[in-house]
């Protein structure tokens, strides 16, 4: 018995101590590949404002995201939202060094943002793009950013669900999204989450949480919807959208039915002078209703199908303004008072103000 408690103690003290040597775990040496892999590829991104008291006296702030290296250029792929607003951005990355950074373009309708560094080719090594239309529930998922300005950290989880939908701060649907139970925090945005490969099949870029931190539900872009607008943003500095020029307000069986309609659509509540609407002779609203506790327009068009697609809401409208190109007509069918009318109008691409 003194002989087995005498082994036990030995035993303890190897655990115990610093310079004792285990073999890793199959897992282990596939974190320790990835971070040492991929993390070379990210950078931290430090933003500085000022907004103005009641006093009219300049109040600075500073916020962080993060960001992944596309190319050898110096061009930054991050969320639209991390440098939106931002006076000067400030760039460290994972040797510690730090530059300035310009911003290329922006796309808020994705929330993703290129910027730029003049850094030399030799300290900057790109992220590799994964295919994010392959993934599948339950494949495992890493994400590294700065939490809470906490540079170089790794978490790891699953892939928590596909097909997720997302409103950008534009009111633009990003569609498509990637769930995960990989932490995310604030700080994290911008950077990349990554396959068992290495290779970057998501943007994070938002989090669910009633407290402000990680509860196990983070979203990613996926990488097929930063690849499509990449090369873009660096040409060009923004995507081009199409837009109809008006603003509108979902109609649906019941709100038909209070108005007096005999269709489903959306109601036109406002039309922009200038725009394909105004300039096609589409009308808006002149009046409002209170149905229950909300007020609702009337007295507009009441667009019902667009090139014989039945239309229900703004975001189905907005959505099919993604397959038309800029001139090309289309035939709107509408609901004037009792008659049904077929407008022709030419599409064109929304003002970049808005």
């Amino acid at each position: 018995m003194k002989k087995l408690l005498t082994a036990f103690i030995l035993l303890a003290a190897m655990l115990a101590s610093p310079g004792t040597s285990f073999s890793l775990m199959a897992d282990e040496e596939i974190n320790i590949r990835i971070y040492r892999d991929a993390a070379p590829s990210v950078v931290n991104i430090v933003t500085s404002a000022v907004s103005y008291d009641f006093f009219y006296n300049p109040v600075p702030s500073t916020g962080s995201g993060s960001g992944v290296i596309a190319d050898r250029k110096g061009h930054i792929i991050t969320n639209y939202h991390v440098i939106d607003g931002a006076k000067s951005l400030d760039v460290t990355l994972f040797d510690g060094t730090k530059y300035s950074a310009e911003v290329v373009g922006v796309d808020p309708g994705v929330d993703i943002a290129v910027i730029r560094i003049k850094a030399p080719a030799s300290r900057l090594k790109p992220i590799e793009f994964g295919d994010s239309s392959g993934l599948q529930i339950g494949q495992r998922a890493f994400a590294i950013g700065s939490p809470f300005g906490l540079e170089k950290t790794l978490t790891v989880g699953i892939v928590s669900s596909l097909g997720r939908t997302m409103r950008a701060s534009s009111g633009r649907l990003i569609r498509g999204i990637i769930q995960t139970d990989a932490a995310i925090n604030p700080g994290n945005s911008g950077g990349p989450l990554l396959d068992s490969s290495g290779r970057m099949v998501g943007v994070n870029t938002a989090i669910f949480s009633p407290v402000k931190g990680s509860i196990g539900i983070g979203f990613s872009i996926p990488a097929q919807t930063v690849k499509s607008v990449f090369s873009t943003l660096v040409t060009k500095g923004y995507v081009s959208r199409l837009w109809l020029g008006i603003t509108g307000q979902n109609i649906d069986a019941s709100d038909a039915a209070l108005l007096g309609l005999k269709s489903t659509g959306v109601l036109i509540a406002d039309v922009f002078k200038g725009g394909p609407a105004h300039r096609a002779g589409l009308r808006g609203a002149d009046s409002n209703v209170r149905l229950g506790n909300v007020i609702i327009a009337s007295g507009g068009d009441l667009i019902m199908s667009v090139n014989g697609k039945p239309i229900s809401t703004m975001d189905e409208l907005s959505d099919l303004m993604e397959i038309f190109e800029a001139g090309e007509t289309v035939t709107i069918k509408v609901l004037r008072g009792a008659k049904e009318l077929h407008i022709k109008a030419r599409l064109e691409e929304m003002p970049r103000s808005r």
